[in-house]
């Protein structure tokens, strides 16, 4: 299988993990296994600071307020579009706030690498159509994020 990252560091604050590119990558081939997709897969990818994200919370989800991660899927109940010259499926575009994940990080008492981590394996399954509106549907969304990290070795 092969993945597509389309990587953009738009903020200058923080250094994000050294292996960023093979992280995204790690994480992405992970999900997609957990949810026995075999194609290859394309991911986009955006570092931020606080400040844009709240701009883009506050454009896209109409919540004036800074928030770790955003996901924007390409798929739908019908599926995923293919890319033709890769024959790759378009799972979606993901942005994240460095800022956010590292206070986060320290919040919660493990490494900014695992929150990143975690962070991009949320968005991945919010992308493959998974949510967290009911505690059944976070359960088992949650359940999934922290079998990949654990099968990556990334842990608290």
């Amino acid at each position: 299988m092969r993945i597509f990252i389309d990587y953009n560091n738009e903020q200058d604050k923080l250094s994000p993990p050294e292996d960023m590119e093979k992280l995204i990558e790690q994480c992405t081939a992970a999900a997609l296994a957990e949810e026995n997709i075999e194609d290859g897969a394309e991911v986009s990818v955006t570092l931020v600071d606080n400040a844009r994200i709240r701009e883009m919370n506050a454009e896209f989800r109409e919540i004036d307020r800074e928030t770790d991660v955003l996901s924007f899927p390409l798929g739908d109940e019908d599926g995923f579009e293919v890319d033709p010259d890769t024959d790759a499926i378009l799972l979606g575009d993901i942005v994240i706030s460095l800022e956010k994940a590292n206070a986060q990080a320290e919040e919660y008492g493990h490494s900014f690498r695992r929150e990143v981590a975690f962070l991009i394996t949320h968005s991945l399954f919010h992308l493959l159509g998974y949510d967290h509106m009911t505690e059944d549907e976070e359960k088992e969304m949650f359940a999934k994020q922290e079998k990949v990290l654990q099968q990556l070795g990334i842990t608290r």
